[in-house]
């Protein structure tokens, strides 16, 4: 009787690669990620915040869509007059533009 040597393939198949190899496959992903999207939005948003702090009291702003001057300004919110005698409030996060 002839005896048969089982092999096995799967084992063999399998690759012996590194952690080090996919360690350094993620860093580059994530460094990508973050100069591709994070950091250019943090950017955005620092200059927007920048320009919400420099609004003043008889700016002509855009938010939400309404022209409007500057009348008060509050902790979250400022009043804006849009017609002669027509005062609204709106979120200073509903600024999109400053006009000086």
């Amino acid at each position: 009787m002839e005896q048969v040597e089982v092999i096995d393939t799967a084992t063999q198949a399998a690759p012996q690669g590194s952690w080090t190899g996919l360690f350094i496959y993620c860093l580059l992903a994530f460094a990508i990620i973050y100069f591709f999207m994070i950091r250019p939005n943090k950017k955005r948003m620092a200059e927007y915040q920048k320009m919400l702090d420099s609004v003043k009291v008889g700016d002509r702003v855009l938010a939400a869509g309404i022209y409007g001057k500057v009348k008060k300004i509050g902790e979250k919110t400022l009043d804006l007059e849009i017609a002669k005698g027509v005062v609204i409030e709106v979120s200073k996060n509903a600024i999109v533009n400053v006009e000086k």
